[in-house]
């Protein structure tokens, strides 16, 4: 299991009428946590592309408990709890400051697709080797 934290602040323009983060934001969120996680481990989006691999959402939901406001500092913790195959879920969880409970939460399961035929891959071997390095050090 692997596990990486980001924080930020909404911007204002990232909240609707009543004053809240709007509720679409938060799939903007989880694809920036997503995308730092896997800078974390020692890989991009870019590289996976570069390789000829395109990694499009498949599936995604959220939750949302409470609501968040105009530059309050959150931090998203993004887990992704099993070695991918064909396949990868990755976990979020959002919280306000230092607040114990999640404001929000939700996951993303996306599909490795071959840029060059559009069709579904198995993970790469270059991938799986990275994120099984990064779970080997998460346990130790």
């Amino acid at each position: 299991m692997i596990h990486h934290t980001t924080l930020l602040r909404p911007r204002y323009a990232d909240t609707d009428q009543m004053k809240f983060v709007y509720y679409g934001k938060y799939f903007e969120y989880f694809e920036q946590a997503r995308s730092e996680l896997l800078r974390a481990i020692g890989i991009t989006y870019s590289e996976i592309e570069s390789h000829g691999y395109l990694l499009p959402v498949i599936e995604a939901t959220a939750k949302y408990r409470r609501p968040v406001h105009y530059d309050e500092e959150i931090r998203i913790v993004t887990t992704m709890p099993e070695m991918p195959v064909a396949r990868i879920r990755l976990e979020y969880r959002i919280y306000r400051g230092d607040e114990p409970e999640p404001v929000a939460e939700g996951y993303t399961v996306h599909s490795f697709i071959s840029a060059a035929t559009g069709k579904p891959a198995r993970a790469p071997q270059f991938f799986l080797h990275v994120v099984e390095d990064a779970m080997k050090s998460s346990r130790g």
